[in-house]
């Protein structure tokens, strides 16, 4: 992918844990050719973030907390994404932070055509998360973190996987049956990229699997076929709702 963006991070608002595994995130996305970090440098409390920006080459921005229960960093990351948004440089951003004083900021930068990727923690309000293409949760890439060093921590992993309830079933189904062909099949490529525009914060790693076939599989409400493709090597995969036995059928 040749997109470049710009990456954004929130100092005040973000752990600086993982930011190794986000920046990897962040490049499956685009290239990510600006990349800065906004906050008080003379609060101690920023100082973990000091040999990670020079590890992750992040440019760090000071911004002095003139005021007292103001968040000086927001106008200057807002600032910021403007002149970079009017210098054509960029078809993206990814924004990092978990505050909603960043929605009106996701908006705008969509209504430009700009692709916005939100990552935060899951306590993110949801305004916010729905004003992005897509949001990722810092608490994922965590998981994914501690599986790849081998850390025995299945308690903490078990708290961060949401569970598959049946709402989750029904965006499954009814976007499968909004893409459907008379047959009632879709393809999967397609039913993720609608679930992303109706979900930006869909992810199956959320609950606890790496793409979205392997949820699918694990459901038991769907049917997938691989298809030969003429383009390419690799299969195509399509995904059915089952059809639900009738009450008839049920008494034979």
């Amino acid at each position: 992918m040749n997109s470049n963006l710009a990456v954004l991070i929130d100092g005040d608002n973000i752990p600086s844990a993982h930011v190794k595994e986000m920046m990897e995130e962040i490049a499956k996305y685009g290239n990510p050719t600006i990349k800065r970090i906004y906050g008080d440098w003379t609060n101690p409390h920023l100082s973990k973030w000091k040999k990670l920006l020079l590890e992750n080459a992040i440019t760090p921005i000071q911004q002095y907390a003139y005021t007292t229960g103001k968040n000086a960093t927001d106008s200057a990351m807002i600032i910021d994404a403007m002149d970079i948004l009017y210098s054509e440089k960029v078809s993206g951003f990814c924004l990092v932070s978990s505050d909603s004083d960043f929605t009106k900021l996701a908006t705008r930068l969509r209504e430009a055509g700009m692709q916005v990727i939100g990552i935060g923690e899951r306590k993110t309000p949801t305004p916010f998360i729905v004003a992005c293409d897509k949001f990722i949760y810092i608490e994922i890439l965590r998981n994914q973190a501690s599986k790849k060093e081998d850390i025995n921590k299945n308690d903490k992993t078990e708290e961060s996987i949401d569970k598959i309830t049946p709402r989750v079933i029904k965006l499954l189904s009814t976007t499968i049956r909004d893409l459907s062909d008379e047959d009632g099949w879709a393809f999967l490529g397609d039913v993720g990229s609608l679930i992303q525009k109706k979900e930006p914060n869909f992810d199956s790693r959320n609950y606890g699997f790496e793409k979205l076939t392997p949820l699918i599989k694990s459901i038991g409400s769907f049917e997938l076929e691989q298809r030969e493709n003429s383009k390419s090597r690799h299969k195509l995969i399509f995904v059915k709702n089952k059809e639900k036995r009738t009450s008839k059928a049920k008494n034979r």
